[in-house]
C-alpha cells in the first residue's frame, strides 16, 4: 500500500530513466506495477520498493511493508453497517471462495433475502482476485475511499439499486451488527458449505482475515446468517421464491 496517496491503473507516474508514463497494472500485495512510457507498446514491470517510481508531481511512491487488504469484504461490511443504520436494512452481502481458495468473490444484493436466488446488478459484485490489481468496487469509487465516499459513489452510480435496499429487516440487521462487532476491521465472513464430522451441515460461520500475515480468527464462534441453511423452491405459477424450513 502507499503512504500518502493511492494508485490504480491510469495513474500518471514518473521514473527517472524513462520519464512520464501511465500505470496499466497494479498489484498492491507484491508491490509490482506495470507502466507504459511514451509511445512504447510494451509495458515495463517496476517494483515500488526499488525502482524509484514517483507520482507525476515528483512525490515518491513508497511501498508499505505491511500488507494491504487482499479483498474488499471488510470495507463492504463497514459500508453496509452504516447503511443499515440509515434504514437500508434490505442490503445483503454474499461472499464465497473462488476455486483456488486464495480469493473470495463478493455480491451485494437487495430486496429479498434469498441467499441462493439473488438479483444481479452491474457493479454490485466482484472478487479479491480483481481487487488486488485494481482496488475499487466498480461503481465509480476511488482506490482507498472511506465508508462515506463509498456510499456517496454507490448512490450516484445506481440510485435505483440503493433505493431498493430501503426497508426493515431487523433479524438480519441484528445478526450483521453482531458479526461486524467481532470481525471488523481485520476479518470477513464466507458463506461456504461446511460439514460437521457426522455429515450434518455446520451452522458456524467461516471467518478469514482480509490481509496476509494476519493471525487466524480466534474469537467466539458466530452463526450463519438468518435463512442461510433454508432450502428454497420456486412457485411454478408466480415464479416467487419461498423457503422450506
Amino acid at each position: 500500500m502507499l503512504q500518502s496517496k493511492t494508485i490504480a491503473p491510469g495513474t500518471v507516474v514518473f521514473q527517472r530513466h524513462r520519464g512520464y508514463g501511465v500505470l496499466t497494472s497494479v498489484n498492491l500485495l507484491t508491490g509490482w506495477v506495470t507502466a507504459r512510457f511514451g509511445d512504447e507498446k510494451q509495458g515495463i514491470d517496476l517494483n515500488l520498493s526499488s525502482d524509484a517510481v514517483q507520482y507525476a508531481d515528483g512525490e515518491p511512491i513508497l511501498f508499505r511493508k505491511q500488507a494491504p487488504d487482499r479483498m474488499p469484504h471488510a470495507r463492504l461490511m463497514a459500508m453496509m453497517l452504516k447503511l443499515h443504520q440509515a434504514g437500508y436494512q434490505r442490503l445483503y452481502l454474499h461472499s464465497w471462495p473462488r476455486e483456488s481458495g486464495m480469493h473470495w468473490n463478493w455480491h451485494l444484493f437487495t430486496r429479498n433475502r434469498t441467499w441462493h436466488q439473488r438479483g444481479w446488478r452491474k457493479g454490485w459484485y466482484g472478487s479479491g482476485y480483481e481487487y488486488i490489481f485494481n482496488p475499487v468496487m466498480g461503481w465509480g469509487d476511488a482506490p482507498g475511499a472511506d465508508t462515506d465516499a463509498l456510499i456517496k459513489a454507490l448512490s450516484k452510480f445506481d440510485p435505483e439499486g440503493l433505493a431498493s435496499a430501503y426497508g426493515e429487516d431487523e433479524e438480519h440487521t441484528t445478526w450483521f451488527q453482531r458479526i461486524c462487532t467481532h470481525l471488523l476491521p481485520g476479518y470477513m465472513y464466507s458463506l461456504e458449505k461446511r460439514r460437521n464430522p457426522d455429515g450434518s451441515q455446520s451452522d458456524i460461520l467461516p471467518v478469514y482475515p482480509v490481509k496476509v500475515n494476519v493471525p487466524e480468527y480466534d474469537g467466539p464462534s458466530l452463526p450463519c446468517p438468518p435463512g442461510w441453511n433454508k432450502k428454497y423452491y420456486t412457485d411454478p405459477v408466480t415464479q416467487h421464491y419461498f423457503s422450506i424450513f
